[in-house]
């Protein structure tokens, strides 16, 4: 009895009772501490997407199509990202837990395909986020030596080796910076800091480019009706091509997802970030690609083929010039190099859960949360760091591997965000119970609507950018990559995995489930009952009680 009180007395000092009773009806005690406000869930998400700076990063996929193309791109494809952020947002109101893709898509699947499922989403949408941890980084360090060509006239030319070991010191410097800051628990009041910067430097961008190009602005004729094809693909499919930028840059409220058990009324605060980030970037972006389109230069090729190597570099240089350009792209990599700060919290939250679950290689070891770093994962935060060190090695190789982490990151996510949906639609309709949060009449539209899309979109990254006459330098390795993690993943399951992994464990202690708990659990079958339960469960004829293992803690 001591023992259960104790417990019960730290799970009260971690979470209010409603946001620890909804975890507990999914199997999970409460172990990490609910400290994030809904706005900080959002503003998560927001830092990551780091609206400005991934448009700046993405303007090689856009420029190529035109002014119109990026604009109308844009617009288009957020609407469609919207949607599918309203599907998500039914899924994680209504079960809101850190392994929601993986969880939701074990759920909802038909119980023949639930485990090699779950385990697919799990590795893909782990990999994804380390891999878009990786690009963003990558991209702070292309823009860091950016700023050092443009210092020194071109006379400096950075290597590959030069890039990686930027990167190398950015990946270090996120992980020591989660630690500390999680030790003194300020990481949510840093999302909104950070979300702050981010408004800051897209606010200095509207003034300084309209002033810099006050005599040499283009008309709005220009902006949103001209049109151009500097890719090898016809000119309609150069226009969908230019998707590319705000798929990749509001790619990250899965994120929001992923703070669920650290977030305060998560089936509200969840699908309220989900969908405030991405309204926001579809705004906001919307009025940065025209304020871009409307300061640039209009001779594409010069700003494609920029000395700099940075696209916007060009577009700051040729507005405020070399002093002007080197402050603006200052302020351009430090916000990118928050955005890292925050996308390695949203992953390593992903690998903690999934090595709860006991996926993960070494999950005994990931799995533990450390008391002394104000109840996180922070073993999970190092490992992400030491993997995306190891993915990074593909910067050595050529650009176009480099390339890779960013297809990693998109179509590995988006196999993550359709599967539950899919899943949903096709097996769970009867099984889904709707949260605070919900569509209604209009749910199943949406989730049919978003898993078009996603399909979509997963194609697009996978094509060449240039066109389909491709080079070793010019090849878009992203089937390589993610059919090498997918079809890795699936085969470790069949060849190993399956002998052990049965889906979403229950870390939840026996004595604290109310007897509606115990019965959820059984009548959703979400676990293996043979195996997960023994006799005598109390108040369900011909049951069982639960008998899992307990929450791990652990100090680093």
């Amino acid at each position: 009895m001591a023992s259960t009180s104790n417990s019960s007395t730290e799970n009260a000092a971690l979470a209010k009772a409603g946001d620890a009773d909804m975890l507990a009806s999914m199997g999970y005690a409460q172990e990490l501490k609910r400290s994030f406000s809904k706005f900080e869930v959002m503003g998560i998400a927001f830092a990551i997407m780091g609206l400005l700076p991934s448009i700046a990063s993405t303007l090689a996929f856009s420029i190529p199509a035109g002014p119109a193309a990026m604009v109308w791109g844009w617009f288009i494809a957020s609407g469609c990202i919207f949607v599918v952020g309203l599907a998500m947002s039914d899924l994680s109101s209504a079960m809101p837990t850190a392994g929601g893709l993986y969880w939701w898509t074990h759920h909802f699947s038909t119980p023949r395909y639930r485990n090699p499922l779950s385990f697919l989403v799990g590795y893909s949408n782990t990999l994804g986020l380390v891999g878009g941890f990786c690009s963003i980084d990558y991209g702070f360090s292309l823009m860091l030596v950016s700023v050092v060509v443009i210092a020194t006239d071109g006379e400096f030319v950075p290597t590959n080796g030069i890039i990686y070991c930027v990167f190398l010191a950015c990946i270090t410097s996120h992980a020591l910076i989660v630690t500390l800051a999680s030790k003194v628990n300020i990481m949510g009041k840093l999302q909104t800091v950070f979300t702050v910067a981010n408004l800051l430097l897209i606010a200095a961008t509207f003034i300084v480019l309209p002033v810099g190009r006050k005599e040499q602005r283009n008309s709005a004729r220009y902006v949103f009706t001209e049109t151009a094809n500097l890719t090898g693909w016809p000119s309609g499919w150069a226009f969908f091509m230019a998707w590319l930028s705000p798929i990749w840059t509001i790619g990250g409220f899965d994120s929001c997802v992923h703070m669920s058990e650290e977030a305060k009324n998560a089936t509200l605060a969840v699908p309220w970030g989900i969908l405030g980030s991405i309204g926001l970037c579809w705004s906001l972006g919307f009025l940065c690609v025209i304020v871009i389109a409307s300061c640039m230069s209009t001779n594409l090729e010069s700003i494609l083929n920029s000395p700099f190597g940075q696209p916007m570099a060009q577009i700051y240089y040729d507005a405020v010039g070399k002093k002007g350009a080197i402050i603006m792209m200052t302020f351009l990599f430090l916000t990118q190099w928050l955005m890292g700060i925050s996308i390695l919290v949203a992953s390593s939250r992903q690998a903690w859960a999934f090595s709860r679950d006991g996926a993960l290689p070494f999950s005994g070891f990931f799995s533990k949360v450390s008391k002394r770093f104000g109840h996180t994962p922070i073993r999970a935060v190092w490992g992400c760091a030491v993997l995306a060190c190891v993915l990074g090695l593909l910067c050595l190789i050529a650009s176009a591997a480099a390339s890779a982490l960013f297809s990693l990151c998109v179509a590995g996510n988006n196999l993550a965000w359709f599967m539950p949906i899919f899943a949903r639609v096709v097996w769970g309709r009867e099984k889904f119970v709707p949260g605070p949060f919900y569509t209604g009449r209009f749910s199943i539209p949406i989730a049919i609507a978003a898993c078009v899309f996603l399909v979509f979109s997963t194609l697009l990254a996978m094509l060449p950018a240039g066109g389909p006459n491709v080079t070793a330098e010019t090849m878009n390795y992203t089937v390589v990559i993610n059919f090498a993690v997918w079809s890795g993943a699936l085969a470790y399951y069949f060849i190993d995995a399956r002998k052990w992994f049965t889906g979403p464990k229950m870390t939840i202690d026996a004595a604290q489930l109310t007897e509606e708990q115990e019965r959820r659990m059984i009548e959703d079958q979400s676990v293996d009952v043979k195996k997960d339960l023994v006799p005598d469960l109390k108040g369900v004829p011909g049951g069982s009680t639960i008998s899992k293992r307990g929450p791990e803690t652990g100090d680093v």
